[in-house]
């Protein structure tokens, strides 16, 4: 399974809009940040997770040209608003692309993205995304991997991550339940969210997520959804072997389970 990082950054994104900060001035590459994302490919499939406000110059960047499914963490806009975008892969491929998300994000998406689903397609033209939605609560499978979702909670709230084999992409949370820290076991690769270095109401600081990281003892770890005011080469040096920073198109493999 090849998984490539199509956006790193928090909901503002990275440079924030205004801000003159040495991260947001920065000329690293690593520290311009898309809103947060992965694309996995396995099987001669695309599974996208999350559909960001940033979809479409994420996939001109990746030269992403067939999407086969979306998983969604949550609906918070940096995370579903680009789903307008997916009309020009439902073009190409001439139908609908499944998507799988919670009951309270699927119904969020129905209210938000009504013209989308399959069901009304009979309102739509050409010009319109075609999504099939599915709600789960239970692994499944797509397209031969066994795809579990894994209860995460953000800000007080539920959300998803999901663990495909011997990979898992946990962001937006912060705090990750005893039950769901079992089902996290054994990974040779984790993707979790880490904000900054100050704790947040809603996010894993740079901190926790480190101490989540060592607690559960993936092979490598990879922090995704950061701030401007996480400097990659700054926070790079100071973290443990075996946890580092993603950036916006990162690739890595990981073996299938």
């Amino acid at each position: 399974m090849k998984i490539t990082f199509l956006g790193t950054g928090t909901s503002t994104g990275v440079p924030a809009i205004g801000c003159d900060c040495p991260t947001c001035k920065s000329s690293d590459p690593r520290d311009k940040r898309f809103r947060s994302s992965v694309l996995l490919s396995y099987a001669g499939r695309n599974v996208l997770i999350d559909t960001t406000p940033d979809l479409r110059l994420q996939a001109l960047n990746n030269n992403l040209r067939k999407l086969d499914a979306i998983l969604f963490t949550h609906s918070h806009a940096d995370h579903i608003f680009g789903l307008d975008d997916v009309r020009r892969f439902c073009l190409l491929q001439n139908g609908a692309i499944a998507c799988y998300a919670s009951r309270q994000c699927a119904a969020d998406i129905r209210r938000v993205f009504d013209y989308a689903l399959v069901e009304n397609a009979h309102l739509q033209n050409s010009f319109c995304p075609l999504i099939e939605l599915h709600e789960v609560d239970k692994a499944f499978d797509l397209f031969g991997q066994k795809v579990e979702p894994i209860p995460l909670i953000h800000a007080g709230e539920p959300i998803l991550g999901f663990r495909l084999g011997n990979f898992a992409y946990c962001t937006d949370c912060s705090e990750i339940e005893a039950d769901s820290l079992d089902k996290l076991a054994g990974l040779e690769v984790l993707v979790l969210g880490a904000l900054r270095s100050k704790p947040h109401p809603a996010h894993l600081s740079i901190g926790q997520a480190v101490e989540v990281a060592q607690k559960l003892r993936a092979r490598q770890t990879f922090f995704v959804h950061m701030g401007h005011g996480v400097r990659h080469a700054t926070v790079s040096a100071e973290l443990p072997e075996g946890i580092c920073l993603a950036y916006d198109g990162l690739q890595i493999e990981v073996s299938e389970a």
